[in-house]
């Protein structure tokens, strides 16, 4: 071992050797910070194991991105850049976790002025601290000598930090990355749940470099079927993990409990001052801090729900509906609440006083968008198995009411209540996916045919289609709102990650049926996947247009235009069968 290496001991991967550079950035107070910030907040008052913090996870996820690039065969600075990227990738976080970030996206006008703009993640944070490197003199000096400029290189760092300058974002903050490789691991190890187990070294020799960016390996041969199950096991060790972890009914009382104390305390501020406190909550602050912040400013009731949680005493599930019980129509109105930070708060408030609880909507999250071959193709259109998991990470959702008494909750009121508020919010503004959802339902109205007792329903054959119609419709006059996505081209067509992933809600919350499909393409079987409205999801969209009706109509006539070119086939079917929720036939124009 060289001399001016050092050596940490880390309970996952043994003896890891740090150079100068990172042993001083490792010393620094923004680093040392986060061994005061425990990487899954709270759960360890479910799980006791699970104490362990963001500073092991940052050490390790240094060194699995240099395990990563190293194997890409990325040259020796890219490699140490990317090792630094992983070193300081949560820099931003804030104390106990992800429960300010709620806080913030429920309450948007205290968060934190930071590069000019309001921002409430950990990513903002990380990029401001990063760039502005305080890591000590000895570090910029080492940086200096070693990559030209101090500036340059945290300048870069904070991008592949997150997830910018491919390939090197890509091993930080990717559907295959560092940072997830080493959670799956390291929360498996603490908290003894072992479903999130996976095959780090499987996972690493599956990739490759291919046109700049990082792919699977292999192109229609044995090391591409190794490659994609090896992807297929880290979605399946994801997916365990949330529902072990992240769902468990006990996890998310704490996560309420601890949500409502700290909009208590936060709420007896005025904004401004409310406001200076969250920034630091990022900055500054660990997890007793922001503990002893909270018991200092909230009322009683704030700090009763911190006496319960640091001595176990959660409030019991009282009522819980997952997407088992929950109708379509339903699961979609709080899929969509609950992906609105201020309409989530007004909605599980409300839902609160009505039946004296607590109250958490969750649903799934971090869902694997672009991960490409290395035949040009995306890995969920080229596995059935990815495709489906990706389908049930998007269709986790669970509304949960906590109490110490038992309640019984009128699911017709919290469909009543979802309706009434989403109506509102609509009149307020657009929402992207109720775009997609009105132009699913234009096509269905102008290409289905009823006949007798039968219906043609007709299915679009192509998603890039959807891509490009979508782009195009974003620079529509009176549309733009609606299709309000961010695209771009690397893959040849317009891409959006948004799109794909709303795409993927409307289907896992019922709206669109999904059907795979198999072609041959010069001699090779390919899959693709279809998309049609299911007539819960004709029924939904109906409900919707009664919103968008000057927006209904420009779009029909964009879509008019576009008739010839659509790709679509037609599936008939029993109308008996294809029905709406009031038993009515769906009429086509």
């Amino acid at each position: 071992m060289s001399a001016d290496l050092k050596v940490i001991q880390d309970p996952i991967y043994g003896a890891l050797q740090v150079d100068e550079i990172e042993w001083q950035l490792i010393r620094s107070w923004p680093v040392q910070r986060l061994r005061g910030i425990k990487q899954l907040g709270l759960v360890e008052s479910v799980y006791p194991g699970a104490s362990h913090t963001r500073f092991e996870h940052s050490l390790g996820t240094m060194h699995m991105a240099g395990r990563i690039a190293t194997h890409l065969g990325l040259a020796e600075d890219d490699v140490r850049k990317a090792r630094l990227a992983g070193l300081l990738h949560d820099l931003g976080h804030s104390a106990l976790s992800h429960a300010v970030e709620g806080v913030l996206s429920r309450n948007p006008e205290i968060q934190p002025v930071v590069g000019g703009k309001r921002v409430g993640r950990h990513e903002e944070f990380t990029r401001e601290i990063v760039t502005a490197h305080p890591f000590g003199e000895k570090a910029v000096q080492l940086a200096e000598e070693a990559f030209g400029s101090a500036d340059r290189l945290f300048g870069e760092i904070a991008d592949i930090a997150l997830g910018g300058r491919p390939p090197l974002g890509q091993i930080i903050a990717g559907d295959l990355d560092a940072d997830r490789i080493d959670f799956l691991l390291r929360d498996s190890h603490h908290s003894g749940v072992n479903l999130g187990l996976i095959d780090a070294d499987q996972i690493i020799q599956a990739l490759v470099i291919h046109q700049k960016r990082v792919v699977l390996a292999g192109q229609n041969d044995y090391r591409a079927e190794m490659a994609r199950t090896a992807a297929e096991s880290m979605l399946i060790a994801r997916a365990h993990h949330y529902n072990a972890l992240i769902h468990h009914p006990a996890v998310q009382s704490i996560r309420a409990m601890l949500l409502a104390s700290l909009e208590n305390a936060l709420s007896r501020l005025d904004q401004e001052e409310a406001s200076t406190r969250i920034f630091l909550f990022f900055r500054e602050y660990t997890d007793p801090d922001l503990l002893r912040f909270v018991s200092e400013n909230g009322d009683d009731a704030a700090r009763e729900l911190l006496r319960r949680i640091r001595y176990g005493q959660q409030y019991p599930l009282a009522a819980r509906f997952d997407h088992r019980s929950l109708e379509p129509g339903i699961r979609m109105a709080l899929s969509t609440i609950s992906r609105n930070g201020r309409t989530r708060k007004i909605f599980e408030d409300g839902l609160g006083k009505r039946y004296g609880t607590l109250v958490d909507i969750t649903v799934g999250s971090g869902v694997p968008r672009s991960m490409r071959t290395g035949s040009n193709g995306f890995l969920y259109d080229e596995s059935a198995l990815a495709a489906g998991l990706v389908k049930a990470l998007t269709g986790q959702i669970a509304l949960s009411f906590f109490s110490d008494s038992q309640v019984a909750v009128s699911l017709e009121e919290v469909r009543a209540r979802a309706a009434r508020l989403l109506s509102f919010v609509r009149a307020e503004s657009s929402l992207t996916i109720d775009g997609l959802l009105l132009l699913f339902l234009v096509l269905h109205r102008m290409l289905s045919e009823t006949f007798d007792e039968r219906i043609l329903v007709p299915r679009i054959r192509n998603i890039t289609w959807l891509y490009r119609i979508v782009s195009r419709l974003k620079g529509e006059a009176g549309l733009a709102g609606l299709f309000d996505y961010s695209f771009h081209s690397d893959y040849g067509f317009p891409y959006s990650e948004k799109l794909f992933e709303e795409i993927q809600i409307l289907v896992a919350m019922g709206m669109i049926y999904q059907d795979q499909r198999h072609y041959d393409h010069k001699g090779r079987w390919l899959q693709r996947y279809e998309y049609m409205l299911t007539a819960e999801g004709i029924g939904y969209a109906e409900e919707v247009a009664g919103s968008y009706r000057r927006e209904a109509d420009l779009l029909r006539s964009f879509l008019k235009l576009e008739r010839h070119s659509i790709p679509y086939d037609v599936v008939s079917l029993s109308l008996k069968r294809y029905r709406g929720r009031d038993g009515k036939a769906m009429a086509n124009e």
